[in-house]
């Protein structure tokens, strides 16, 4: 690993402690560095706050080594106003030596703006290390620019026979470890989808309770509006979007988005959810509801929970068309991970 790529590293390292808080911006982090020594670091830490660039200048000590030292961040610089004033201006104003960058930022409003703003200043630039991996830490939010819709997580959990629940009954299939991990995933994404039989049947809440963090939007497809009101997903304690054949309407915290079956649930679920500001989207069953969005190659990750227990019979479990995939052993279960490439 070159020295650049080991700056970089911690940036991505840094990048990632924003999860769950930045939505709809990247995750980015910023590492100053002179002589070979880290002086000052920072992270994007939620929307509409203080970008990375802008906290690593400000944890430097002594601002007057800022004009022979290296900036390191995963993405370029902004150059545009929008929460806050464009980063590539503070960087020209401290006169930093040099900015390595992982990877140029595809938002119309920059593509490109921060750099030529760093080069005009006289500010050398380097772009492209670990450009793979910073790629990969901000796969949402590429996503999200060159598909036009939220990034697609599949979730579910099945028995070691490959059941998503037995014949009779319901049961737990992962442990307590792999919830907790669970619940930080649900953490870290905008939104959470259940298919309406499992809403009926298992009368889920759909929160983040053994992790710590903000609770995903609550989406559901209640065709008819038949749901019953009682039900945890429509009790109004936090925004819910209900999409439906019926109607168009605010109710509370539960907003109802009236979509039509010839033009494709799917694609009109996910096309709504982006305009209503959601970036990312879990969606953690039941079986049809996951096939829907796996046959129309809706889908960007899958996190498939392999339990100890044996089902021998019940309701089978979708498979996964393709993707690349690795694989984590938390205590007895097993954690898959494929991306649709």
């Amino acid at each position: 690993m070159t020295e650049d790529e080991r700056y970089m590293m911690r940036c991505l390292q840094l990048a990632q402690m924003g999860a769950g808080y930045t939505s709809p911006n990247p995750m980015v982090g910023a590492v100053i560095v002179h002589n070979g020594e880290i002086i000052g670091e920072g992270y994007h830490r939620k929307y509409g706050e203080a970008h990375a660039e802008v906290n690593a200048i400000k944890s430097v000590a002594d601002k007057s080594l800022l004009s022979e030292a290296t900036l390191y961040v995963n993405l370029e610089p902004c150059s545009h106003w929008g929460k806050t004033p464009p980063c590539a201006d503070l960087i020209v104003k401290h006169r930093l030596k040099k900015c390595v960058i992982a990877n140029r930022d595809i938002n119309p409003k920059v593509n490109g703006g921060g750099i030529k703003k760093l080069t005009d200043n006289g500010i050398e630039v380097v772009c492209g290390v670990l450009e793979e991996e910073a790629r990969f830490v901000n796969r949402r939010f590429f996503t999200n620019h060159t598909k036009g819709r939220p990034y697609v997580i599949i979730k579910y959990a099945k028995s070691r026979d490959g059941y998503l629940a037995p014949s009779k009954g319901n049961e737990w299939i992962s442990n307590e470890a792999m919830r907790v991990w669970v619940h930080k995933q649900r953490m870290e994404e905008d939104a959470i989808m259940a298919g309406y039989n499992t809403i009926v049947k298992d009368n889920p809440r759909l929160d983040v309770r053994h992790y710590y963090g903000n609770n995903p939007t609550r989406v559901v497809w209640d065709r008819n509006l038949s749901l019953d009101r009682s039900l945890n997903v429509l009790d109004n304690s936090r925004r819910t979007i209900v999409f439906n054949l019926e109607k168009d309407a605010v109710e509370g915290m539960n907003t109802y988005v009236r979509i039509n079956e010839k033009d494709g649930v799917e694609e009109q679920i996910l096309g709504r959810l982006f305009d209503h500001g959601i970036r990312s989207l879990i969606i953690e069953g039941g079986r049809k509801t996951i096939e829907g969005f796996l046959s129309k190659g809706l889908w960007d990750q899958a996190n498939i929970i392999t339990g100890k227990k044996m089902f021998h019979s019940g309701i089978k479990a979708p498979g996964i068309p393709n993707g690349f995939s690795h694989s984590y052993t938390i205590g007895e279960d097993i954690l898959e991970f494929y991306y649709n490439e």
